[in-house]
């Protein structure tokens, strides 16, 4: 099991997730504000929103014990103070992808 970076709602999250067609794999880099994280035990999930082209919002769902996930990368902490960051998306353009940083990485506050 791959070990992952702690992190929670608010953080922008790097995820290079392996895809399989067929008899081929490649790895697909998806990055994004995590705006959920779900479930107990092995079936963990989270929420990762990005905005797409033509500044539609997209959002994935990952298995947070998923062996297909190659690495997970925090970007950015991110500093909120809800669990769920649902309200994001009704927002649009800049103010979609704005959430304050947190002050420290190493130490949240």
């Amino acid at each position: 099991m791959n070990q992952l970076p702690e992190f929670r709602a608010g953080d922008t999250v790097r995820v290079i997730y392996k895809i399989i067609e067929g008899d081929k794999t490649r790895e697909q880099p998806y990055e994004g504000i995590v705006i959920a994280r779900n479930g107990k035990g092995l079936s963990k999930t989270f929420t990762v929103r990005r905005i797409g082209a033509d500044g539609i919002g997209v959002e994935r769902i990952f298995p947070l014990y998923s062996p297909n996930i190659v690495s997970l990368n925090v970007t950015k902490r991110g500093k909120v103070r809800r669990a769920k960051l649902y309200y994001i998306r009704g927002k649009k353009g800049r103010e979609a992808t704005r959430v304050k940083e947190a002050v420290s990485v190493n130490k949240r506050s």
